[in-house]
């Protein structure tokens, strides 16, 4: 079982190959002669965060609705339809194989089908941020929902029980391993899910501003947009991590 203290010296190494990077970063524009619209430095990307003219705040909490968002609903929908599939093998055998042909469309031609569907805003983009995470949630919960004992199902059928209460007594805390593994992969694919729409077509959000920057070719702007985005993710994806510290014990956890 992992200690406080192994847990913040995780987080310090963390903490310390982030920095390392960005000092190589400092170092290598500095003395590496490259040109700022090349490569700017962190100094030169950091002042765009004062610059009014880019909207960072406005454009970011759009983007992070659309990830926020889109991860949420996958997540709902993904454990829900686990749930209904282990319920209903008929539903599984009926469904699954169309779920497997839709997760094969290229989510970029996805993207502009949504848009002209839906026209431009925070809605299409994250119906591409779900379409791009939802299976993962999906597939992972179905696997773990059915590694659970059988002798424990055969206990909750004996006591009578009814599906509800052996999915939230039993399934549940069984396959929250499995959810959550599942539940990193989305997350990293959420964020890759909104940015894609962003840029198919947006008329804001932290994607969209990347393609109006980069005709100008302000790169130090570009490397900021990009970096925001970077938090956004860690964020959802530290969210997770917290979350299976609170609800898993560590040598049940996978992935």
């Amino acid at each position: 079982m992992h200690t406080t203290h192994d847990r913040w010296t995780r987080t310090s190494m963390a903490v310390a190959s982030h920095l390392a990077l960005l000092a190589l970063w400092y170092l290598f524009v500095k003395f590496g002669d490259v040109p700022k619209y090349v490569m700017p430095s962190p100094v030169d990307t950091a002042k765009t965060l004062f610059a009014g003219n880019y909207h960072w705040w406005s454009n970011l909490l759009v983007t992070a609705a659309e990830i926020f968002g889109g991860y949420a609903v996958a997540l709902v929908t993904g454990v829900l339809l686990a749930l209904a599939f282990t319920w209903s093998r008929p539903l599984e055998a009926l469904m699954m194989p169309l779920l497997v042909s839709l997760n094969m469309i290229p989510k970029v031609a996805l993207g502009p089908l949504i848009i002209v569907w839906f026209k431009y805003g925070i809605v299409p983009n994250m119906l591409i941020a779900f379409s791009i995470c939802v299976f993962p949630i999906l597939l992972t919960t179905v696997r773990g929902l059915r590694e659970v004992e059988p002798d424990l199902l055969d206990l909750v059928k004996s006591l009578r029980g009814s599906r509800w209460q052996t999915f939230t007594k039993i399934q549940l805390p069984g396959a929250l391993p499995y959810i959550l593994s599942g539940m990193k992969v989305a997350a990293i694919l959420a964020v890759a899910g909104a940015i894609v729409g962003e840029f198919l077509g947006s008329d804001k959000g932290l994607g969209y501003l990347m393609l109006q920057v980069q005709v100008t070719l302000d790169t130090a702007a570009m490397f900021m947009a990009v970096l925001l985005i970077t938090l956004i993710g860690m964020l959802l994806y530290g969210s997770v991590l917290v979350l299976e510290r609170a609800l898993v014990v560590p040598d049940a956890r996978v992935g």
